[in-house]
């Protein structure tokens, strides 16, 4: 578990949920670049946040936009395998002994830059259209099911590196990670 604050919302718009969340990884992630902060600290609240978020995101805010029609399939669908290159380079942050190397440096870049472009991503197509087309009651509902289900995972110590292992390899056997450097975004992974 963490000491780092993930906050514990109860309820709320879901829309208003989720960017909350976004503020948090953007702050985490600043922290992580910070050679004066807890850098192991840290990763871990960011790896319990990430996955807890994703996980109450494709269990229910997905799946009732998608049913509701306020958004694409395709670009939930996207949402989910970015949430997968997001856990994956997670993973290789988590996996890395020290915390003061070029290694973790590199790696945090990385993930930093996955991250801000899933939020921003996110944001423009799923969150716009959630304001949009769903009314607030809807929202309101979506937000309950996302705090159960995010504050449910945070209790569960979802952002264990074995956990996070075993997400990373699920996508992968569900075809939602490349297995080598050929996917179109050109990622040098060794």
């Amino acid at each position: 578990m963490t000491d780092i604050d993930l906050g514990r919302p109860i309820q709320g718009d879901v829309v208003d949920l989720i960017l909350d969340d976004h503020r948090r990884f953007e702050a985490l992630l600043r922290d992580l670049r910070d050679s004066s902060q807890d850098r192991d600290a840290v990763r871990r609240a960011f790896a319990t946040l990430h996955v807890a978020h994703a996980e109450a995101e494709e269990k229910h805010v997905y799946p009732k936009l998608k049913r509701k029609n306020a958004v694409d399939a395709d670009d939930a669908d996207h949402g989910v395998e970015e949430h997968a290159e997001g856990n994956e380079a997670l993973l290789k942050v988590l996996e890395l002994k020290g915390t003061d190397t070029q290694a973790f440096e590199d790696a945090v870049e990385k993930l930093a830059e996955l991250i801000n472009h899933h939020i921003t991503e996110e944001e423009l197509t799923i969150l716009n259209p959630a304001r949009e087309e769903v009314g607030p009651q809807v929202r309101a509902d979506l937000g309950a099911l996302f705090v159960e289900e995010r504050n449910r995972q945070i209790d569960q110590d979802c952002g264990r590196v074995d956990n996070v292992r075993r997400i990373v390899a699920e996508a992968r056997k569900e075809g939602l990670l490349d297995d080598d450097d050929e996917d179109d975004e050109g990622d040098d992974e060794d």
